[in-house]
């Protein structure tokens, strides 16, 4: 399976912007039920979302992934009947704080799967827990959460050791590389690359979106550059050439041994996509 690269957001009481979603190119559009809906609007917009998965074509439920209400507020009990009664197929769970929040939420709904948004300092400490927890397809960084937690000063710099932490418990655990926060500014696409960029740095392999002209920009910037994809070419063609043994082989006059084999695979793979 394929994970995604882009999530993109919309709010779950806004279902004309529903399908301006689905055209924008995301591979996955998360519906929010939670920070994108007022309080006083919450029931209804569960109510809309239910009946738009209800409807909802296969292909398009499989690209629809569930934002609900944290577990320490009203909402989250009808927020989980209404994923079971859909049949929804994921589900991003946020402030994931512990383990045990991720088993109830699919004691409650078998089988969905989780994107634990991990956004405080106490998710920070327990991710490790968090990241090998059943269902749990990946984890996700609420970066905007967790500087407001910390108090951080506003220098990315601030949030390196959560997002290595991120990355090194999900490759730990098995599951999928971490998805990297929103950048909040629309017009700056320079901004919006440099944040992508510090989160590759660190292993991250998706992004949130918070508007449809984010997504092409960002497919765009995790794809190989075409020098990138020339040089994995060589190193596979170099595989296969007469005379390699099963150990390292020579190309241009350097060693390339297995690991910068699987880098080549890895380059191919996402020119793939």
């Amino acid at each position: 399976m394929t994970l995604p690269r882009t999530y993109l957001f919309v709010p779950g009481d806004r279902p004309e912007r529903f399908a301006k979603a689905w055209a924008s190119g995301a591979d996955a559009v998360v519906i929010d039920l939670e920070d994108a809906v007022a309080p006083a609007a919450k029931a209804a917009a569960r109510d809309t979302v239910r009946q738009f998965l209800d409807t909802a074509e296969v292909t398009v439920r499989d690209r629809i992934v569930i934002r609900i209400n944290d577990e320490h507020t009203p909402w989250y009990a009808g927020d989980l009947a209404m994923l079971l009664s859909s049949r929804a197929g994921q589900v991003m769970l946020p402030k994931t704080e512990r383990a045990e929040t991720v088993g109830h939420v699919r004691a409650r709904c078998p089988g969905i799967a989780v994107l634990a948004l991990v956004e405080t300092a106490r998710g920070m400490l327990a991710a490790e827990a968090i990241a090998i927890a059943p269902g749990v397809q990946r984890l996700v960084f609420g970066t905007l959460d967790y500087a407001l937690d910390l108090d951080l000063s506003g220098d990315p710099m601030g949030l390196d050791y959560a997002a290595s932490r991120l990355a090194l418990v999900s490759r730990a655990a098995g599951i999928a590389p971490p998805v990297a926060g929103v950048t909040t500014v629309l017009d700056d696409e320079a901004q919006l690359l440099a944040d992508l960029a510090r989160a590759r740095a660190h292993g991250f392999a998706a992004k949130l979106c918070i508007h449809p002209r984010q997504v092409a920009a960002i497919h765009t910037a995790l794809a190989p550059s075409a020098e990138e994809l020339t040089w994995a070419r060589r190193v596979m063609s170099a595989m296969d050439a007469p005379g390699q043994g099963a150990g390292a082989l020579q190309l241009d006059g350097r060693m390339i041994d297995k690991p910068v084999i699987e880098r080549a695979r890895r380059v191919i793979d996402r020119a793939a996509r």
